[in-house]
């Protein structure tokens, strides 16, 4: 399986890494209108999750032909019949986590690489598996040339989770299995949360967990429509 580390390419996108260099680009009084009707109107509270949506240039993670659509208030297709998730839903989804500056967490469906990037902005370290390579690949040089060196991709089948990195403090799943993945419960520390669209076709339910003592506490959250989850002969979980 292909892994992507990711270092620090400033001069190709001319971005540093630091909130007021991303604030010279065009979109962002889009973004800050984006965050301010589209996910803090909704009741996502969480600053850090704010600021990271705030400053990271969700244009980027498009197709050149949609990026005037990039801070609308719906997904977007990115290739590979996959998309990229609702603003709202990457907010509501990743403060769900209560994510802090010591999180590890394992995301599942790489996609464009928008999600890894929030959660970068905030966390430790983030390790995102994509089952498509292609949108691995391009998600990879996106993170990279954003100079985002806390993020590892990885090429391969995300119902398997990444055991060679866990336990997560969490984990985030933006595909839809049938069922709860075990393999990821496994990998999810005690005392850590996950968050998963769990159902059938493409209308599914949001799941919190909670793992105390050993034991998942289960919250149904949100109902939601994502693209399956499925291994790499295709075949969905």
């Amino acid at each position: 399986m292909k892994i992507f580390n990711f270092f620090i390419m400033i001069s190709l996108f001319g971005f540093t890494g630091n909130s007021q260099d991303f604030q010279k680009d065009d979109y962002y009084s889009e973004r800050v209108k984006m965050v301010n009707s589209q996910i803090k109107a909704r009741g996502v509270k969480n600053q850090q999750v704010l600021k990271a949506m705030e400053k990271v240039p969700r244009h980027l993670f498009v197709p050149s032909n949609l990026q005037n659509q990039a801070y609308n208030d719906n997904p977007l297709q990115i290739g590979e019949g996959q998309t990229i998730s609702q603003p709202y839903i990457v907010g509501f989804m990743t403060a769900a986590l209560e994510p802090d500056s010591t999180y590890r967490v394992l995301e599942i469906g790489t996609g464009s690489g928008y999600q890894a990037a929030i959660l970068g902005e905030i966390c430790d370290s983030v390790f995102t598996i994509e089952i498509f390579e292609s949108l691995g690949e391009s998600a990879s040089k996106i993170l990279e040339k954003l100079g985002y060196q806390n993020i590892k991709v990885k090429i391969g089948d995300g119902y398997q989770g990444w055991p060679d990195k866990a336990p997560f403090d969490a984990i985030i799943v933006t595909c839809s299995p049938t069922q709860i993945p075990v393999p990821l419960t496994k990998q999810l520390k005690e005392g850590g949360k996950m968050i998963i669209p769990v159902g059938h076709s493409y209308q599914q339910e949001l799941i919190l967990l909670n793992k105390e003592n050993g034991i998942l506490k289960k919250k149904k959250v949100l109902p939601v429509r994502f693209v399956p989850m499925i291994d790499e002969q295709g075949v969905k979980y």
